[in-house]
């Protein structure tokens, strides 16, 4: 592949922002720690140093995710637009961008939620009763009692007589608990019913819950304090960023996001414990057809191998010669190496149907961006197999292909230095970085 000129300007201050380190700690960001998010104040230096008009120019991110890009960009005095795929993620990211939730609406809630814990009777077999409402793999990550209140609190909440955003509000609260309370070992991404860690509030659901509402409400008070007065709108979107057509040409200023990474990632299993909760699916099944068929391509499991849609689009290849013959090429070694390993992963279709998908939705990013304005990605390289694919190059070269000037890659940080010594990994050095395209 051609060599590419890559800065490395990466320092203490920015080789967090590829992680949520930062956001952990910032009202309403912390709220929801979805899995693979970024730091804010990357997108707080974006936007600043692009020399944006407050209360006029709009922020893009077509991979919202939990909606750090416009929740910031809403602090700042900007306006904003969001694209995600994920329908349960989108939900909450709605709720996060709702910030006139009143305090008296979030007591009454409260003492209503209350009484009907006091009032709701115990089964005689709770266990079975449990075993009615849940999949198994809720049952083995919580207590019965403790699940049995969560399970009265997500009853009530639908039954209160409040506004619908007053109800999203709880939700979240109550979504944003659940591994607090867990028994089972739930650090993202993964969820282990059988290492077992009883905590005081595993305990204490209903306790937990309250407590959580209620900083949560604080953070509401404290965001609109510290943010700016202009009055923005703020549009977010349930769909595909390869397709934005709700977005008008040339309507955007500035474009900060990051996609899915091409690391076998499954963004659709990562939420499984909270929907499972909630309702929203009840398998594996479910969530295959509510969720992996609808985000783009960036893990296995969203890989048949008789599906015929996993070739290079033809306007890939006339497009981006360049990218296309450095891929296909990547493509023959994965498929080759596939048979030669037990698991026989999909690698090779995988990273097909991954830069499909990126393509489509870089040329979306130009169509929707103003002259003279830019788009930044953050993003990581991947060596599946132990083949190099660097992603931050290939979106550049891709990026002018759509019809971008110029690209220029910063790199965050050096990443997979802990699989080093392990020989079922591989020892290529990867690295996290910020792409930025000039349109």
């Amino acid at each position: 592949m051609q060599e590419i000129l890559i800065a490395e300007k990466s320092s203490k201050k920015n080789n967090e922002w590829g992680t949520f380190k930062d956001s952990l700690k910032a009202p309403v960001h912390r709220w929801f720690t979805y899995p693979a998010g970024f730091s804010y104040k990357a997108v707080e230096h974006s936007i600043l140093d692009a020399n944006l008009k407050k209360g006029t120019d709009t922020i893009f991110d077509p991979f919202m995710g939990s909606g750090t890009t416009n929740i910031a960009s809403k602090c700042l005095g900007f306006n904003s637009v969001g694209i995600e795929a994920h329908p349960f993620v989108f939900s909450i990211t709605k709720s996060k961008m709702n910030w006139n939730i009143k305090e008296k609406n979030v007591l009454e809630s409260i003492e209503e939620i209350n009484k009907s814990i006091s009032k709701t009777k115990r089964p005689k077999n709770l266990k079975s009763f449990l075993k009615k409402q849940f999949p198994e793999l809720i049952l083995k990550c919580f207590l019965q009692q403790t699940l049995f209140e969560l399970l009265i609190i997500r009853n009530s909440i639908a039954k209160l007589k409040q506004a619908q955003g007053v109800k999203d509000f709880l939700n979240v609260a109550l979504i944003c608990v659940l591994r607090d309370v867990s028994t089972a070992a739930t650090g993202w991404p993964y969820i282990a019913p059988k290492k077992v860690k009883i905590t005081s509030m595993s305990k204490k659901g209903a306790d937990t819950y309250f407590n959580r509402v209620l900083r949560m409400h604080k953070d509401l008070q404290i965001i609109k304090k510290s943010c700016s007065n202009e009055k923005t709108k703020h549009k977010i979107i349930l769909g595909d960023s390869r397709n934005s057509k709700q977005i008008k040409t040339s309507s955007i200023d500035h474009i900060f996001t990051s996609p899915p990474y091409l690391n076998n990632f499954d963004y659709a299993d990562r939420t499984r414990l909270e929907m499972y909760f909630m309702g929203f699916a009840k398998n594996w099944g479910d969530i295959s057809k509510k969720i992996r068929t609808q985000l783009i391509t960036s893990a296995t499991t969203q890989i048949s191998r008789t599906d015929t849609k996993y070739k290079f689009h033809k306007d890939f290849i006339n497009d981006c010669p360049q990218a296309y013959e450095f891929l296909s090429n990547a493509v023959v070694e994965l498929g080759a190496m596939r048979l030669k390993k037990g698991g026989k992963k999909s690698y090779d279709l995988m990273t097909v149907g991954y830069f499909n998908d990126l393509y489509a939705t870089l040329k979306e990013n130009f169509r929707v961006l103003k002259p003279n304005t830019i788009a930044r990605y953050i993003l990581g390289d991947s060596a599946p197999y132990g083949i190099h694919i660097p992603t931050d190059i290939l979106i550049g070269q891709i990026g002018k292909c759509v019809g971008f000037k110029e690209f220029e890659i910063e790199i965050l940080r050096l990443r997979g230095g802990k699989w080093a010594h392990n020989p079922q990994r591989h020892s290529v050095s990867l690295r996290e970085s910020i792409v930025t395209l000039y349109k």
